[in-house]
């Protein structure tokens, strides 16, 4: 078994909880994600403490559910009350780091942004800035829309395995484009369409559905052209956890009449919010 190129600096005059936590990061490093775990002396001697002792830390561990032992190979790998709390700690963190990176987006573009999960094989909006000007998108917090019928959705499908996306489609391939509460003040500025206009659809079946994914996956954001409503265009980008797995999606919808000629360059901006969003939330080369 190979012991770890880079271990953490030893602590070795810190206190118990600092030792505990030297333990937890050391399993956490990559080295040991490869190998599938440490056994009690590689870690006694990357940290250079006695095996002993390591071997009862790791044992109160274990109980506490922060790692967990493989009965086959004996090595200890950090446990499922850690990523518990880790995904508490993200969700928390996507929603607060959110509010202020939509609000940049709104200065920039001068458009209306979004955040956006799945819930329900559907699409929720979480939060809403609105654009300063006077004619604007609307804002679509607590609102459930279709996600076939939307560049947020396409998004938020994008990292999904085919035999999951057909049974998603076989569910969801027709759903009504507005699927819970929709609150707007003027409906009749950019009302919402029953079906998309000819040659605004890109998703029309299960094998367009996973042309667009690729070509999402590929240049890393979404686009809508009057898809969802009358003369509004739209980008989304995905925002992936410290997992890497997509955890909501950013989107910034736009009168097309102001922004449909820079809908692509909207969507390479949209993707780097995404990125920053993601980084936050621990995503590795985000």
């Amino acid at each position: 078994m190979n012991t770890p190129t880079t271990p953490p600096t030893p602590r070795r005059n810190s206190s118990g909880l600092g030792r505990d936590i030297e333990i937890l990061e050391l399993l956490g490093t990559d080295e040991a994600l490869r190998s599938g775990g440490l056994g009690v002396s590689q870690v006694a001697q990357s940290t250079g403490r006695d095996k002993a002792v390591v071997s009862r830390t790791l044992a109160t561990l274990a109980e506490s559910g922060l790692v967990e032992r493989d009965d086959d190979t004996l090595r200890y790998l950090l446990g499922p009350r850690l990523y518990a709390l880790a995904a508490h700690t993200a969700s928390t963190t996507l929603v607060h780091a959110s509010r202020s990176i939509l609000r940049r987006l709104v200065q920039s573009t001068r458009e209306t942004s979004h955040l956006c999960v799945l819930r329900g094989g559907n699409v929720l909006t979480l939060l809403s800035e609105l654009s300063p000007h006077d004619v604007r998108t609307t804002g679509w917090a607590g609102t459930t829309t279709a996600a076939w019928r939307t560049p947020s959705g396409r998004a938020l499908l994008s990292d999904w395995d085919e035999e999951s996306l057909a049974r998603w489609y076989e569910d969801h391939g027709q759903d009504q484009p507005l699927v819970g509460r929709f609150d707007q003040a003027d409906p009749s500025v950019f009302p919402v369409l029953d079906a998309p206009p000819p040659g605004n659809a890109p998703v029309t079946d299960l094998d367009s559905l996973l042309t667009e994914l690729a070509r999402i996956r590929e240049q890393g954001y979404a686009l809508s052209d009057e898809e969802l409503e009358f003369g509004v265009v739209a980008a989304s980008a995905p925002i992936t956890d410290f997992t890497g797995r997509i955890v909501a999606a950013v989107n910034v919808s736009a009168p097309k009449a102001r922004i449909g000629h820079r809908l692509d360059a909207l969507g390479v901006f949209v993707s780097r919010a995404a990125r920053e969003l993601s980084s936050r939330l621990g995503a590795a080369g985000a």
